[in-house]
């Protein structure tokens, strides 16, 4: 076990951290009007009562957006965790399927599967997830019949218990995650700050943009989804979002 280096993690954030912000720019310069309207629930925003183009457009995009930014910053925590768990432990991203951080640590070979929060899927993902801890005991064990291993359902936010979930594996979020790959309890809260710093100047940049779409949207919208009244045309919406005639 090496000795964790908060200058080394921040180094990292420093180099890694913009990877994230150009490619939120760049999901963002991609975006289309018609390609928000196809993958969000237009009934849901009807229930809404929404009146006004402006707020129907900017629910729609920030609706697509959050979903789309919660799996980026995943994966870029992913290799922050990663990159941790190597400086201490010697981990690497595994090689087997559906595993993302293999290590070992005091004659246990853990498998951990990384996910952005507690409440990352739905009950068949969970169990693939769980098919892929078994797969992956069962090929360590033909290779080597003593070697020890232990699965975990890394979380990089929440709460969790140390309970064995399933009798497979173990799920640890938050602060558990972060001590578990680092053995720094403290770790969880030292990240903030150097992220914190980072992001000023790259979130005024990507509001700027996002202010221009967020214009050429409503306008396209008024356009093709408001009647000569300025009256939103619901019947038009659901129609492009769920209608087989195209």
């Amino acid at each position: 076990m090496e000795t964790l280096s908060i200058q080394l993690i921040e180094n990292y954030i420093h180099q890694e951290l913009p990877v994230f912000y150009q490619k939120r720019l760049d999901g963002l310069e991609k975006l289309s009007l018609s390609s928000i309207l196809k993958k969000k629930n237009p009934y849901l925003f009807m229930v809404k009562n929404y009146e006004n183009a402006s707020d129907i457009v900017r629910s729609f995009l920030e609706a697509f957006i959050s979903s789309s930014e919660e799996a980026m910053f995943g994966d870029w925590l992913e290799g922050l965790a990663i990159f941790i768990n190597n400086m201490v432990y010697g981990g690497v991203k595994s090689a087997t399927a559906g595993i993302d951080l293999e290590f070992l640590h005091e004659g246990t070979r853990y498998l951990v599967s990384i996910k952005s929060g507690p409440n990352w899927g739905n009950s068949d993902q969970v169990k693939k997830m769980i098919q892929n801890f078994v797969s992956a005991k069962k090929i360590l064990q033909t290779s080597n019949a003593k070697v020890n291993v232990e699965f975990v359902n890394g979380c990089c936010y929440g709460t969790s218990s140390m309970a064995m979930k399933d009798g497979i594996y173990y799920k640890y979020c938050g602060q558990r995650f972060w001590e578990f790959i680092s053995g720094d309890k403290n770790l969880y809260l030292d990240i903030i700050e150097p992220l914190g710093r980072k992001s000023k100047l790259r979130n005024e940049e990507f509001q700027g943009k996002y202010n221009n779409i967020l214009n050429v949207f409503t306008r396209t919208f008024i356009y093709q989804y408001c009647d000569d009244s300025g009256k939103i045309n619901w019947d038009a919406i659901v129609r492009f979002n769920s209608s087989y005639e195209k």
